[in-house]
């Protein structure tokens, strides 16, 4: 199984990224195959033919497991993580898409559910429960917790049946 981690943050090495890495490894048992950290990409985001920009896209989009995190801004995702996705096709990604929200407080908690996971579906991931952490808990593994064991077996459920080979 590859797996892939995309990071919406603009703050380069985030927790948002050091949550996304901890999911990644905590649902396909070992590191990520790809980390992508957008806040180091800068203008090439906005090149539509940079070479390094579409060959990420593709590495992304064939990733059997891909951690989609961003931090929570204006009770949506990152313009940063939407320049990146917007590359996407209908049919960009071939695998299981896990959206993931930070945030400062409780009120955007259905973020990843509302804004993130529906445009991961729209580019052709297979999408799970998304989950929202709050910053102040992003290295807790309790925050972790309990969603895992939500969205594992469904995860596990598709490795086996050979969706993730």
């Amino acid at each position: 199984m590859t797996t892939a981690v995309v990071v919406g943050n603009p703050k380069p090495a985030s927790r948002t990224l050091a949550a996304a890495t901890y999911i990644a490894r905590e649902l396909s048992g070992r590191e990520a195959d790809l980390v992508l950290d957008l806040a180091t990409l800068g203008g090439s985001l906005l090149s539509w033919d940079d070479p390094t920009v579409t060959s990420l896209v593709e590495q992304v989009g064939a990733a059997d497991l891909v951690v989609v995190a961003c931090p929570t801004y204006k009770a949506t995702y990152t313009g940063l993580l939407k320049l990146f996705l917007d590359r996407f096709s209908t049919t960009g990604l071939s695998g299981v898409a896990v959206p993931l929200m930070l945030g400062a407080g409780p009120a955007h908690a259905l973020a990843p559910e509302l804004t993130l996971r529906p445009v991961l579906t729209e580019i052709g991931g297979t999408t799970v429960r998304g989950h929202y952490v709050l910053d102040s808990r992003h290295d807790d593994p309790a925050a972790y917790v309990e969603w895992l064991a939500k969205v594992r077996p469904t995860v596990d459920a598709l490795a086996q049946a050979g969706a993730l080979a």
